[in-house]
């Protein structure tokens, strides 16, 4: 059994630091405290520091840590697929002990050493579904780091998008795309790059302030329709809450947001491909489009890194609609293992 990040923190003789505020942060002070680990301090990244508090510790810059404790173990709290940023904290695990910390985006399941044996046939099956070498190397290196937060393996599954796009969509000049978590445009505009031409894009964005730079970054586009909404499994409205940027989710003291399901929307016109990214609420999203998976059988990306269950549970969810699609999984440059998705083809 792998040695989770939780044990060698647990173990350590070193001081623990956080490098990072934040939603991952609390996640990841709230287990260690669970654990009975104590934290010594926070520190940030330069620009992140601004003399401020985080859970009653000051908000160090790396040097004034080091200058502080010396020799130290790291835990990363946040995400990240900027180059500079990246570069970073691979310069930190140079000179520290480092591991990057995978806790969901959406909800509180730690995957530790306990949920993994709960869920380990989940994930020898999916594991078995895979249809490819790479997509098997890929999802043992994941499943890896997940439990062991350790760099070097999650890094060693990192591959190029452009080969996703080469080896597996392998779009052509007759697709009718469907984006769920359009953002502000530009995965609709990747898109666009990968084809000559199209029939017909949906484009789908809850965030009131995403779907406006949506609207003014895709203005030049032709047959393309814009829905403010969430893709759901009910036509009911919900509450919505924006964090800014890609993070918006359904939550009790939101803003109300129509819900549409994408069986509705097509009302049974046709569709080839269909991308899932809706922080969380792929489960949901996935139930709405269960006849249109059924039926029509579009290439499907789907987003497996929001929640801890996403990694196997989302695949077994749509491969019980249709068996016969073949699954690969790839994960594009990020610290943690976000950036990371289920292709059915």
């Amino acid at each position: 059994m792998i040695e989770t990040v939780w044990e060698k923190a647990a173990q350590t003789k070193k001081p623990v630091l956080l490098y990072g505020t934040g939603n991952g942060a609390d996640k990841i002070m709230d287990e260690l405290t669970r654990l009975g680990v104590n934290v010594s301090g926070v520190f940030a990244s330069d620009s992140f520091v601004r003399k401020r508090t985080f859970r009653e510790f000051p908000v160090l810059s790396y040097s004034e840590a080091k200058k502080q404790f010396g020799d130290f173990l790291v835990l990363v709290a946040f995400g990240t697929n900027r180059p500079d940023v990246m570069r970073n904290i691979l310069s930190i695990s140079s000179e520290q002990e480092l591991y990057a910390v995978d806790v969901p985006v959406v909800g509180n399941e730690i995957f530790n050493a306990a949920f993994y044996q709960a869920h380990k046939d989940e994930i020898e099956t999916v594991r078995r579904l895979l249809a490819d070498e790479e997509s098997r190397r890929i999802y043992d290196a994941i499943i890896r780091f997940k439990l062991g937060g350790e760099l070097p393996v999650l890094l060693s599954s990192q591959t190029d998008k452009e080969e996703a796009y080469k080896n597996l969509l392998r779009l052509n000049d007759d697709e009718i795309y469907m984006d769920l978590g359009a953002f502000n445009g530009d995965t609709v505009l990747e898109f666009v790059s990968h084809t000559r031409s199209y029939r017909k894009i949906y484009a789908v964005e809850p965030d009131e302030r995403n779907f406006k730079k949506f609207c003014d970054n895709t203005a030049h586009l032709r047959h393309i329709e814009r829905l403010r909404l969430c893709a759901s499994d009910s036509t009911e409205e919900t509450l919505f809450a924006s964090r800014g940027g890609r993070s918006g989710t359904q939550q009790q003291n939101g803003f109300p947001v129509p819900c549409d399901t994408v069986d509705h929307i097509l009302g049974g016109q046709d569709i080839t491909y269909i991308k899932f990214d809706v922080e969380g609420m792929e489960a949901a999203a996935i139930r709405g489009a269960e006849e249109t998976i059924r039926t029509r059988k579009p290439k499907l990306l789907v987003s497996c890194y929001h929640r801890s269950e996403d990694i196997f549970s989302l695949a077994l969810q749509i491969m019980s609609l249709r068996s016969d699609y073949r699954l690969a999984i790839r994960h594009f440059p990020y610290i943690p293992a976000w950036d990371t998705q289920f292709y059915f083809t």
